[in-house]
């Protein structure tokens, strides 16, 4: 089952075992600048609001209605990352799961179509908690290329330039957990041991900016934007540990800052502030490194997709306002030895 809590997806598999929970939330970040340069990760600004689409069925689409699942606001060309996060389980370890993330139906880590099910070769989904976090699509072993919201219907989405079509938007999850048997087969009882935290500085938002006129579409998806270093990690695990009769998945739509208010009555949220002043203020980015995993190599068909900026040169128009370079000077190595937090308060 999938609760909604403080704007956080909740997957609970309590015929399985009474602690598998995976936690998934969408944190509002820096969009990276599209300039080929290889960033570091940017921090977490705080999550996105979630509403339930079913609250607002009279005032949302069929395609929408006959999805379901939950709807979040994004401007255009804001970027966004995903969280996962799981619980020790009786002083064992953190249950684990294989989570599976597309956009527009297009799998982000291989550029596949969107399937049921684990695939292995390639590699097309992430275990938790081995995997803290998504950014982007998985061009390149090591890199990634961030999610970038972009209005469907100009093509600039990864569904829109694999496909040739703009039919689903927003994102898609697929959560399994693992066998229980293999759980506790795996993960012995142990002593419990003290926990490590490590908290970022505050940084202030920027101010409110009006509703640009460029904002005319309700749906939007995702599409490539600039470089960051993050390593999508291989299964440790055996094919047979994946409990596939038990799966929970959610449609995650992504609605135009102007109709979220339409929708909702709610306002957008500020603004991010941009790369450059973020690193003009010496506030921190994060490298993380895991001590005991390899990464997967990158999506060929994800590889040959063209950024926003590329693509925008074929239409002659400039969907990325704000695009200078940044500086980050000030960065937070994080390794999966600790209690991470990489957001910083908004």
């Amino acid at each position: 089952m999938i609760e909604l809590n403080q704007d956080e997806l909740r997957f609970r598999f309590p015929d399985v075992h009474p602690e598998a929970r995976l936690n998934i939330n969408f944190q509002r970040t820096l969009r990276i600048p599209d300039d080929d340069r290889d960033y570091p990760l940017p921090p977490g600004l705080g999550r996105f609001s979630l509403e339930h689409v079913d609250d607002h069925a009279d005032k949302v689409s069929h395609e929408w209605n006959k999805r379901g699942g939950v709807m979040l606001p994004m401007y255009q060309a804001e970027a966004l990352w995903l969280s996962f996060s799981t619980s020790d389980v009786d002083n064992r370890a953190s249950y684990p799961f294989a989570i599976k993330v597309a956009t527009g139906k297009i799998n982000a880590v291989s550029g596949q179509d969107w399937r049921k099910g684990l695939n292995m070769e390639p590699q097309d989904y992430m275990v938790s908690p081995r995997q803290p976090w998504l950014d982007g699509y998985c061009v390149e072993k090591g890199l990634i290329r961030q999610f970038v919201a972009m209005p469907l219907g100009q093509g600039y989405t990864v569904e829109e330039q694999v496909t040739g079509d703009a039919e689903h938007g927003g994102l898609q999850v697929l959560v399994y957990p693992m066998k229980r048997k293999v759980f506790e087969r795996r993960f012995p009882k142990r002593e419990p041991i003290g926990m490590k935290y490590m908290v970022a500085a505050p940084v202030a938002c920027a101010p409110c900016m009006a509703m640009q006129a460029s904002e005319p579409m309700l749906d939007m998806g995702l599409a490539p934007g600039g470089r960051m270093k993050q390593e999508i990690y291989d299964d440790p695990y055996d094919p047979e540990d994946w409990d596939l009769e038990n799966s929970s998945r959610c449609f995650v739509h992504l609605a135009n800052s102007e109709f979220w208010r339409k929708i909702t009555g709610f306002p957008p949220p500020h603004k991010p502030p941009t790369a450059k002043d973020y690193s003009y203020s010496g506030l921190p980015w994060f490298d993380y490194y895991s001590e005991d995993a390899t990464a997967v190599k990158g999506s060929k068909i994800l590889n040959k997709v063209k950024s926003v900026l590329d693509f925008s040169k074929t239409k002659d128009e400039n969907p990325l306002p704000e695009n200078e370079p940044a500086d980050p000077q000030h960065v937070v190595k994080l390794n999966n030895k600790l209690r991470l937090v990489r957001e910083v308060e908004a």
